[in-house]
């Protein structure tokens, strides 16, 4: 007989049944979200940083960049902030960091991949604050580095709305001024988040990689959502009021093209994509057409911001 975990959200069969559980977790219709979810979006690294003590009450960063290394201190240009336990609705503790540029008008609020953590991902996420000239407020998923709980898709909805949460209350960041950016199956929290509540009136949201639904991505010629998809981007990304940029290369590997393109027709507020030529699924950062079209967006929302301020000052004057 097949068991359940209570530790876990759904069902997880073991024993005899465990072998046939997977094939109709792949091959019979409906299969099962939770068991798609638990095996195939998410996979979380062996954790590459951790908080360290220095004295004070500080803390530092310490990343460790290659597995067979000791952690460095990992020290970027301006205020790091670093948030070892974000509580979330759910009830887990997740670990966040937040970059704070003074000089900056626009934070990212940043969800990364499937099999990553914030110590794998800092020094291209301080690249692109200096780049960008932004702040950047990342975290890790329930279950990833060092955030407690499970990666399941219910928390990370919860980790996203913590992650924007403290972003709003703690460091008081208004949300007309937070770009959310997801990439890949950050995607999913990020249009999640920016679909309701007060994240519809965010500066903007960038998709990155982004996926239509967890079944399309498995079954690529699946055309409807069933009720058990897991990550129904194509279902939310109409109820998002924030402008949309989508980024995706032509050669994605793992996501196809055709999701972003999805995602963007049904997109209300859609802004000039970027089809980077030639680029996979995890390496479109490399192409420069990336950055120029982030840097053309932060220019963008920049100007649109300044002109509200001083159309909002002259009607103050009248």
């Amino acid at each position: 007989m097949a068991e359940y975990d209570e530790a876990d959200d759904g069902y997880e069969p073991r024993g005899c049944f465990s072998c046939c559980w997977s094939l109709c977790g792949l091959f019979c219709c409906p299969p099962c979200p939770s068991h798609i979810v638990a095996k195939f979006a998410f996979m979380p690294p062996t954790c590459s940083y951790t908080f360290e003590d220095v004295g004070g009450g500080i803390k530092e960063l310490h990343v460790r960049f290659d597995p067979t290394e000791q952690a460095m201190p990992f020290t970027p240009p301006g205020n790091l902030h670093l948030l070892p336990a974000v509580p979330t609705r759910r009830g887990n503790n997740i670990a966040a960091f937040y970059l704070e540029n003074p000089d900056a008008m626009f934070t990212i609020l940043f969800s990364h991949g499937n099999a990553v953590d914030l110590g794998q991902m800092a020094v291209f996420l301080a690249t692109l604050s200096q780049q960008l000239g932004c702040s950047v407020f990342a975290y890790d998923y329930s279950g990833y580095g060092r955030s407690t709980g499970l990666p399941r898709e219910a928390n990370l909805y919860a980790d996203i709305h913590a992650a924007w949460n403290c972003l709003r209350t703690s460091f008081g960041v208004p949300a007309n001024r937070i770009v959310i950016y997801g990439q890949s199956i950050g995607s999913a929290a990020s249009v999640d988040l920016a679909s309701h509540g007060e994240a519809l009136g965010a500066a903007a949201l960038v998709l990155h990689s982004p996926l239509m639904s967890g079944i399309r991505v498995l079954r690529p010629t699946v055309s409807c959502t069933w009720c058990c998809d897991p990550f129904q981007n194509i279902e939310k990304i109409h109820r998002v009021q924030a402008p949309v940029l989508v980024l995706h290369g032509t050669k994605d590997e793992v996501i196809d093209m055709s999701h972003g393109q999805s995602l963007y027709d049904r997109a209300v507020q859609k802004l000039e994509p970027s089809w980077v030529q030639g680029a996979g699924h995890n390496d479109i950062e490399l192409y420069p057409e990336y950055a120029d079209r982030l840097v053309r967006l932060i220019t963008e929302l920049r100007r649109s911001a300044e002109a509200e301020e001083l159309a909002a000052v002259a009607q103050a004057l009248e």
